[in-house]
């Protein structure tokens, strides 16, 4: 007898058979792609960090981060420990780990921390963890901070170097999803530039952060002093992201910088 293969039965069959071929072959393909997608990772992190470390291959214009092949060594050579600060719900330091300690109890390198993560872990009471990057650039010794914010579209995020006065050194900005030509141009040289020699601290040592300011009244950015630096054009709700994320996350770090001023 001949059998028909017209019935719902087969179709339903056939439909069953197709969806756990495709979702073996995509587990599988997941699977042996995530040693390549954890290394470009870690190596695109790394970059982030030597960038607003000040160590980058920038040219006269043009953001520029040293090669891949160039970024382990460098990281090596030019951060010299990782610190982990946690805090409470309350913002008060609980305990702060070196690289070496924070490995130890969690097998993980203090710059995979995933700042998103630890921020969802603030807002439920958890105590949050804040990595730190403690580098050196022609003598001197930086702090670098991650930061995470929402843009216009999407994820805007960062990395922030200070020195032990918390005046930026250095800046990288990224994003998701924003704008080309509008808030995508916060990872634009002429952005992050504007940020180097800013305080973060009023005279008397309040934390003020740094705004992204529509109608600067110093354009040319030449009073690094005023916790501003000028917006860019048509990218309004990224610069209030830029402006928020660094008030909220760098914020965080000042208890540390304090008993930096006390040692």
């Amino acid at each position: 007898m001949e059998k028909r293969t017209d019935k719902n039965s087969y179709t339903i069959l056939f439909a069953v058979v197709m969806v756990v071929v495709v979702g073996a072959l995509l587990a599988f393909t997941a699977s042996s792609l995530k040693p390549s997608i954890t290394e470009n990772q870690r190596l695109e992190k790394q970059q982030n960090i030597l960038y607003a470390l000040g160590i980058n291959d920038n040219d006269e214009s043009n953001a520029v981060f040293i090669s891949t092949a160039k970024a382990p060594e460098a990281f090596k050579n030019n951060v010299t420990d990782q610190l982990v600060i946690t805090i409470d719900a309350s913002g008060k330091i609980v305990k702060t780990q070196t690289r070496d300690e924070y490995v130890a109890e969690t097998k993980q390198e203090p710059y995979l921390i995933d700042v998103k993560k630890e921020q969802e872990n603030a807002k439920n009471g958890k105590n949050r963890k804040l990595p730190l990057f403690v580098g050196q650039r022609d003598g001197n010794t930086y702090y670098v901070a991650p930061i995470y914010g929402k843009g216009l579209w999407d994820a805007i995020w960062g990395y922030v170097a200070v020195d032990k006065d918390m005046v930026v050194q250095g800046a990288y900005f990224d994003h998701k999803g924003e704008t080309p030509g509008l808030g995508a141009n916060i990872k634009q040289r002429y952005f992050m530039d504007d940020f180097i020699g800013e305080h973060l601290l009023s005279e008397d040592g309040v934390f003020k952060g740094i705004t992204v300011a529509k109608g600067n009244a110093d354009p040319k950015n030449n009073n690094k002093t005023d916790n501003a630096v000028d917006a860019i054009a048509g990218a309004t709700i990224t610069g209030d992201g830029v402006t928020a994320m660094i008030k909220s996350d760098l914020k965080l770090y000042k208890p540390y910088f304090d008993t930096l001023k006390n040692n």
